[in-house]
């Protein structure tokens, strides 16, 4: 029996078998991961042997590049058996003590192929084309190559290099620190809510408060302690922020980069006119971001709308989604994109892919591991509400990218960045977004679902968008020589918010610190920007895929499924031109837009 409503969390023994995931695909036993784990040793040592030959002939070239794509693909099978098993139940010893095997085999891997890049770039890329030309096994890697020599462009000599490497430990100093003072050393105060009851302003109750409140002095008290730990400690960000800013200038004028929106760029192949574009049309079509928010503040009734009254829901809504209804649902919303594709997603349910109820021991949160070799698995903690539902949906799509990609590409090209990776999993959601809309029930849960969709367009692009905005001026000021100070990066992040706020949200002097409560400012720079282009893709996608015209449907699931099958193959840039958008124009962003428009249209209506 599926344990969808349990209020006690059972044991993982308890779970019907029916709602968990068979690893037996990745191996059959431990005997079996043993004998993998052993094989996988002796490739890692007998690799090394290869290194002073790639030079010496297109064969030896193509004999190392197998050798290295069959280490590859053993570690996928050896890493995930454990992996996931102790994910299933974090309690047990065995599990993590096996995880901890590979990983220390990972680090004489790392030591075993540290040779190979290094002397492949010694050898000419004119004699490599020329093997290539003669040896079509080897041709299969002339992407992979030739990206390596294009990467070199901002290599610098072995001197160089050894004075960066010798500054490595030190530029990971900011993250470290921050994460310290914003979570280990961080000490958030208790609140008294209107009901009696005591809340400690965490992260994790903030956002609870804020998305489940329904009284508007609770959400604000519960928003300004929270915010005030960081407000407190500005000055403090504001010099790890610093050092953040001037490590990441430092690094891209060593390597010869003429700024660090560039560096950050480079590896992928993305040119900085994604995001200046992002940026330009973020603040261009903030109209009906605005008009929500506008429409909020009249159905929840306040005088006053700030940043505390973003997240609450319109409307109750109670309803609960059972599993195995939802399952037939995704099946069935997948219907446009093809026989094949639904017949896939049938698999995933049938055959046990899927490790779906919470059980003690069982890791938080959702993922789909892409096990190469095997198939991919969906862990969840599906508990029966709409954010379980389009969680699912969303891994879903996670898990048909990876299964077409490996079906489709070479083990070399079989990843994906996180560029497009984003795009199959929200489409999935759009998808399953319109199928329930179509059978909605009633007033309150079409309304939900509005909200929901809405929501996701708000936090995935408008508000990524401001944050890509704040963090390429935040680095320009250093660029400048210009001085960064918490005064100055407290009023940079009020002008970048009110430039897409407008009047719609009231904003007080502590919106104008979230910069200093933003990890990704401090950990990731340049990251954001990713979530919004990801959204904008994917409704371009879906304006071709759901289009009327039958020819143009035909055409826009042929290209996304193309997109899908090919992998890493091709920068992410390249692959989706292929699939009819290009981020360098503003196409893509404008149909985000308009579809928000669409949305707040609708959700108007519904709320009369």
């Amino acid at each position: 029996m599926a344990p969808a409503s349990a209020l006690v969390t059972p044991e993982r023994s308890e779970v019907d078998p029916a709602y968990t995931w068979d690893l037996s695909a990745i191996f059959p036993s431990w005997e079996a991961w043993d004998t993998a784990l052993a094989e996988l040793e002796q490739r890692i040592a007998a690799f090394a042997s290869l290194a002073g030959t790639l030079g010496s002939s297109g064969a030896r070239l193509r004999e190392a590049l197998e050798a290295n794509d069959a280490i590859g693909q053993l570690s996928y099978r050896v890493w995930y058996y454990p992996s996931l098993t102790h994910d299933q139940d974090q309690r047990d010893n065995a599990s993590a003590a096996r995880r901890q095997r590979v990983q220390l085999l990972f680090a004489k891997l790392e030591q075993a192929t540290s040779w190979f890049n290094p002397e492949l770039l010694r050898v000419p890329l004119a004699d490599i084309h020329a093997w290539m030309a003669a040896d079509p096994a080897l041709a299969v890697y002339r992407f992979a190559v030739e990206d390596l020599f294009r990467k070199q462009a901002h290599v610098l000599d072995q001197a160089g290099e050894h004075l960066l490497s010798l500054a490595s430990r030190l530029t990971g100093a900011p993250k470290d620190v921050y994460e310290a003072l914003s979570t280990a050393d961080a000490q958030f105060p208790a609140v008294t809510l209107g009901t009696g009851a005591s809340v400690d302003c965490t992260y994790g109750n903030y956002r609870r408060v804020l998305a489940t409140s329904r009284v508007a002095a609770d959400r604000r008290a519960v928003f300004n302690a929270h915010y005030d730990v960081f407000g407190a400690r500005r000055n403090t960000f504001a010099s790890i922020y610093n050092g953040v800013l001037h490590r990441d200038w430092f690094q891209a004028r060593a390597r010869g980069y003429a700024t660090t929106l560039e560096a950050a760029l480079f590896g992928n192949a993305i040119p900085a006119e994604v995001v200046t574009t992002l940026i330009a049309e973020g603040r261009a079509g903030v109209a009906p971001f605005q008009r929500y928010h506008r429409l909020r503040k009249r159905v929840l009734g306040l005088d006053s709308y700030g940043p505390a009254d973003t997240y609450v829901p319109l409307v109750e809504h109670d309803v609960q989604y059972r599993y195995d209804d939802v399952r037939e649902w995704i099946v069935a919303s997948t219907a446009r994109l093809g026989a094949d594709y639904q017949a896939r997603v049938r698999e995933a349910f049938d055959r046990r892919w899927i490790d779906v109820y919470e059980n003690k021991g069982k890791r938080s949160g959702a993922y789909s591991a892409p096990v190469y070799g095997a198939h991919p698995y969906m862990l969840l903690n599906y508990n029966d509400t709409l954010d379980a539902v389009f969680t699912l949906a969303h891994e879903m799509g996670h898990s048909m990218h990876t299964l077409l990609a490996h079906g489709s590409q070479p083990f070399v090209y079989a990843g994906y960045t996180i560029f497009v990776a984003e795009v199959p999993s929200t489409l999935n959601e759009e998808l399953l977004l319109e199928f329930m809309l179509e059978r909605a029930a009633t007033t309150g849960e079409r309304t939900m679902l509005l909200q929901h969709a809405i929501d996701g367009i708000v936090g995935t692009f408008y508000n990524q968008v401001v944050f890509a905005d704040y963090e390429l001026e935040a680095h320009r000021l250093v660029e400048r020589d210009e001085p960064v100070t918490a005064d100055g990066l407290s009023a940079l992040y009020a002008r970048t918010v009110d430039a897409y706020w407008g009047d719609a949200i009231e904003r007080d002097e502590r919106t104008a610190w979230t910069w200093a409560r933003i990890p990704h400012f401090f950990q990731a720079p340049y990251y954001v920007y990713q979530y919004a282009t990801c959204m904008a893709s994917t409704a371009a996608l879906m304006d071709a895929v759901g289009s009327a015209d039958p020819g143009r449907r035909d055409d826009g699931v042929r290209r996304y499924l193309e997109l899908l099958r090919a992998g890493g193959s091709d920068h992410p840039m390249a692959l989706l031109k292929r699939a009819g958008v290009d981020l360098a124009e503003p196409t893509a962003i404008r149909a985000l837009v308009a579809r928000l428009d669409r949305l707040v249209g609708e959700l108007e209506s519904a709320l009369g």
